[in-house]
């Protein structure tokens, strides 16, 4: 099933070597996640690779999960490389058992996911 869930961004704690994020996700998914993320950024570009521990309720089901999620950008925006995928054997409640890909959307318009999942 393919699920599509805007999100916030409600804090951002940035340290010399680990960044927090946390989400707040409306739509198709509904939750918090708390994600550490290591970045690189140069005159050519940016990079990140990030661990998101998301506490959701996707089609009316309830439990946590984590996304291993991560993505290249050229210094002009364009996406170079991006990856995502729930870690196998994190689900945990009514969740159990997924698996499945995410593909992160950044514009000045919307902050989105879009999850390929299989439960």
């Amino acid at each position: 099933m393919q699920i599509i869930a805007d999100f916030e961004i409600t804090e951002w704690d940035e340290q010399p070597d680990l960044t927090w994020v946390r989400k707040r996700f409306s739509g198709g998914m509904a939750g918090t996640s708390v994600a550490r993320l290591l970045t690189a950024v140069s005159e050519g570009g940016q990079g990140y690779v990030a661990s998101e521990e998301v506490d959701a309720t996707i089609d009316g089901r309830s439990g946590t999960f984590v996304l291993q999620h991560g993505g290249i950008v050229s210094a002009d925006g364009g996406v170079l490389f991006q990856f995502g995928v729930v870690v196998p054997g994190t689900a945990t409640g009514d969740l159990a058992g997924l698996t499945g890909t995410a593909r992160y959307e950044h514009t000045d318009a919307v902050a989105r996911v879009t999850l390929d999942l299989e439960l």
